[in-house]
């Protein structure tokens, strides 16, 4: 990308400083003209490897074939009745396709919506019209959504609660297992522990909720034993578990949901994001009992389910398991998190590598002081974009680099992306 932005980049920049409002953050200093699998070109014709990916939206990549034919075959019969005044059978379709994936005990129902948030907040009120109980426990470091409720259960003050409370009630952070943070297992538990102690009893909590792997946290991987400690808590008392997928979904770990990577099952998961190849679509599906609580008219909206959004997520389905993007993804994240290991020698700055199959992150540390370094995470960041490779911070600290790669991504690109990653790490 040289650093140097054009004059088209630069009177796009000041119109957009005048006509949007600053709360909107913007990253780049480019501007998007199009897009192919792994690709962006901005308007100067400048190519950069997209290994942000809308936020891990496009794990079948910028316009696959098939998605693009799905939406373009939907665009020629209709593009919305609001499926809760004319229903359509491609929803009932995807219901079905996806009620036979997910990871739930005994018959499952999916209801679709259109954002991540807005499936967080249905399965909030799913959970409570099962149970009849108002709290909600999640963790510090999670991250849900940017609407009132999901921003409660968000445990990540900057940027996303600055100046935007009170937020309703019952809701409580436990702590999330992080090894390198001093966090166990049986810290994380031991917490819940105190909630139930001194803040909310018990019989009082509707749901758990939890990102399988944090996302806006830093790429936490929940220990096989934590999510063991969740699952007998919630069935000791009643209390519903539910995963949230927005990020974890659709093969980015290695297995089309998350959870299958545990011996337990949720009663309710959320997704989003990568459900539907770019186009805006979440659902919570969950035991049908449960989904079934809420009464007719409870639940829905008027984008909700969106048919050309439903077309895609069908075509998404298929490509995942066509090119086998679960194998890939797991083979493509044994790569990267070799190159990041192999990197250790030569940048003292890497304090911890975690990954899920091609749910990559590495964390930095001043190797003086030990502290987090969003200073290092940013000159990385930095040195890569100069080189092509476009990559996503994240973290509580923000001093922690996230991989969001198309599952799709040709060899020699993901070849020369990981060149990119070793030269931006060398001394």
């Amino acid at each position: 990308m040289n650093g140097v932005r054009s004059m088209k980049n630069n009177e796009l920049n000041q119109r957009r400083l005048q006509a949007t409002p600053r709360g909107i953050g913007v990253m780049c200093g480019f501007y998007a003209e199009k897009a192919e699998n792994a690709t962006l070109w901005d308007t100067d014709g400048n190519e950069v490897i997209d290994f942000a990916a809308g936020i891990a939206v496009l794990n079948t990549g910028h316009r696959h074939p098939k998605v693009v034919a799905a939406v373009e075959k939907q665009l020629r019969a209709f593009t919305h009745t609001a499926y809760q005044i004319v229903p359509y059978e491609s929803y009932v379709t995807l219901a079905e396709r996806i009620n036979a994936r997910v990871p739930v005990n005994g018959p499952a129902k999916t209801a679709f919506f259109t954002t991540g948030a807005e499936a967080v907040e249905n399965a909030v009120k799913i959970a409570r019209s099962y149970t009849k109980r108002p709290g909600l426990i999640t963790f510090g470091g999670g991250f849900h959504g940017r609407t009132f409720m999901t921003m409660a259960l968000t445990g990540k003050v900057a940027p996303y609660k600055i100046g935007f409370g009170p937020f309703p009630g019952s809701v409580f952070h436990g702590q999330y297992p992080n090894p390198l943070h001093g966090v166990s297992t049986a810290d994380a538990l031991k917490s819940l522990e105190r909630i139930f102690k001194a803040d909310i009893a018990p019989d009082q909590v509707a749901a758990i909720i939890l990102e399988p792997v944090q996302g806006e946290g830093g790429f936490n991987v929940a220990p096989a034993d934590f999510m063991q400690g969740l699952r007998k808590i919630c069935d000791t008392h009643g209390i519903l578990l539910i995963a949230d997928e927005v990020q974890t979904g659709f093969a980015r770990t290695g297995k089309l949901f998350a959870m299958e990577h545990y011996d337990v099952k949720p009663d309710l998961m959320t997704m989003a994001k990568s459900l539907a190849g770019g186009m805006p679509l979440s659902a919570v599906a969950g035991r049908a009992e449960v989904m079934d609580a809420p009464a007719p008219g409870g639940l829905g909206g008027t984008y909700a389910g969106n048919p050309l959004a439903v077309a895609a997520a069908h075509a998404v389905l298929d490509v995942i398991d066509e090119e086998r993007l679960c194998a890939r993804s797991a083979e493509l994240g044994h790569h990267l998190v070799e190159v990041l290991n192999n990197a250790k020698a030569d940048c003292p700055y890497i304090a911890d590598v975690r990954a899920q199959g091609s749910m990559v992150a590495v964390e930095f540390n001043d190797p003086k002081s030990g502290e987090p370094s969003p200073e290092f995470t940013k000159q990385f960041q930095d040195k890569a974009l100069q080189q092509g490779l476009l990559l996503l911070s994240c973290g509580v600290y923000g001093n922690v680099i996230r991989f969001l790669y198309p599952l799709t991504i040709p060899e020699t690109q993901f070849r020369k992306a990981l060149d990119i990653i070793r030269h931006s790490l060398s001394r």
